[in-house]
């Protein structure tokens, strides 16, 4: 297993992770193309993992925010290469990547049906439950030490 990142949208990652996004997303979650492959910059890192095959398996990305915040989104493992803990071990990854960059804590907004994964890796909810992409989301948020 190996996590690669990169912050370049002609990259091989982000490649990647547009290909697991668009079958997580779009082709599982039937999200509107518009509103999933939105415009990014140089700013938000991309994470892939790749299994023991160099497969590419599950992603997020991460974008700073103001006051050493770093936003979170699009976590998404293929459905066939789920219960593995990949996307645990991005998550924590960015964590890590996180706390040596010095950032103060760390937001997503988590699908609802996700949030207990969420909350296992540390985030606690804030605020209301909200719509996005036609599924219910909460927020959630990381402090770091």
């Amino acid at each position: 297993m190996e996590i690669k990142t990169s912050n370049q949208t002609d990259s091989v990652v982000y490649a990647d992770a547009i290909m697991i996004r668009r079958a997580v997303f779009i082709d599982e979650q039937h999200i509107d193309p518009a509103d999933e492959l939105d415009t990014v910059t140089s700013a938000t890192w991309h994470y892939v993992l790749y299994d023991d095959t160099a497969a590419a398996v599950a992603t997020a990305r991460m974008t700073p925010e103001a006051g050493q915040q770093l936003h979170i989104q699009r976590v998404a493992t293929l459905k066939s290469a789920r219960g593995h803990g990949y996307a645990q071990a991005i998550i924590k990854r960015m964590i890590q990547d996180a706390q040596q960059q010095g950032y103060r804590q760390l937001v997503l907004g988590a699908q609802v049906t996700a949030q207990s994964f969420y909350s296992q890796l540390g985030f606690q909810p804030v605020g209301d439950r909200f719509m996005e992409a036609g599924l219910q989301h909460q927020e959630m948020v990381l402090v770091l030490n």
